[in-house]
């Protein structure tokens, strides 16, 4: 398997730190376009509770997130990682103002872009593929799950076949695609999570983050788990779907997540997902012994 630390130490020759920026955009699944609630799992913050004030420049957020860290990063690079809501929903010529000072700035080695993949009109391919040419750019695909029943009761708001559509526009134009996949989505099994992963896998991603299912306070997740609608893996049960996803991710797609934490301020359920070193420590073990297997 390969671990996003790994693959950026192997890519830019030292320690790369993602650097979570607010460039202040909304969701179509939000303004009225698609819907207003969002997706049934999405806090108010659209995901962005980890990045920077959207109040500041680009540079500026580059710089608080840099100060953050000081002291944990010696000589090293940062990613800048355009986190919060969906970061291509806006026009071309706003868009590259905020990208081309994330890819200027100096101590930036790739710029990744979270978003939708019906928000990838072909102006905003083009302008991609350019920025490209500069420095590396990703996208990240909120897919989550392949299955019908289970897009449509998460308020997707788009097909599987957009997605598709979306990887191969990027990967036409050379850009690295990052899907991500929620583990634990109410409903379905674990054979079906698994088919989600396989078919990211398969389908032309380069990269997957694998993301536990958190019930966050605000979210319409959050009714329907205290109307007891919806039940939380345990961890146990996490670490187990986890291995048996780690055992179908081939060796050329970056592992880039294995959990991800939920802001505690907001995070309802599962608790034990919030002691952070403990969950750690136990991936690390499972991925020691697969290793091992492997070996």
């Amino acid at each position: 398997m390969k671990l996003l630390n790994d693959y950026l130490r192997e890519t830019f020759g030292c320690k790369v730190y993602k650097n979570a920026l607010n460039a202040g955009f909304t969701c179509p699944n939000r303004d009225g376009t698609l819907g207003t609630g969002g997706c049934i799992f999405c806090s108010a913050g659209g995901s962005g509770e980890f990045a920077e004030d959207a109040a500041h420049s680009i540079t500026e957020q580059i710089e608080a997130g840099k100060a953050r860290v000081a002291r944990k990063i010696k000589d090293g690079k940062y990613i800048a990682y355009f986190q919060a809501y969906t970061n291509t929903y806006a026009p071309a010529e706003h868009l590259r103002t905020l990208y081309m000072e994330a890819v200027q700035h100096p101590d930036i080695v790739t710029v990744s872009i979270a978003t939708r993949p019906d928000c990838l009109p072909e102006d905003v391919l083009d302008l991609l593929e350019e920025l490209n040419r500069i420095k590396p750019v990703w996208v990240e695909l909120g897919l989550q799950t392949i299955h019908p029943k289970t897009a449509a009761y998460i308020r997707r708001g788009y097909e599987l076949t957009v997605y598709d559509r979306a990887v191969r526009e990027l990967r036409s134009r050379g850009i690295e695609v990052i899907t991500h996949v929620i583990l634990g989505l109410p409903g379905e099994s674990v054979p079906e999570m698994l088919e989600t992963v396989r078919y990211v896998c398969d389908g032309g991603a380069t990269g997957i983050k694998l993301q536990l299912l958190h019930v966050l306070k605000g979210t319409d997740l959050e009714k329907e788990y205290r109307e007891g609608k919806v039940q939380v893996l345990s961890e146990d049960e996490y670490l187990d779907i986890m291995e048996q996803c780690l055992r179908v991710i081939p060796e050329h797609v970056v592992i880039h997540r294995l959990t991800g934490d939920g802001d505690k301020r907001l995070l309802v359920a599962p608790q034990w997902s919030g002691d952070k070193k403990h969950v750690w420590n136990r991936i690390q073990k499972l991925i020691k012994s697969l290793e091992t297997d492997d070996a």
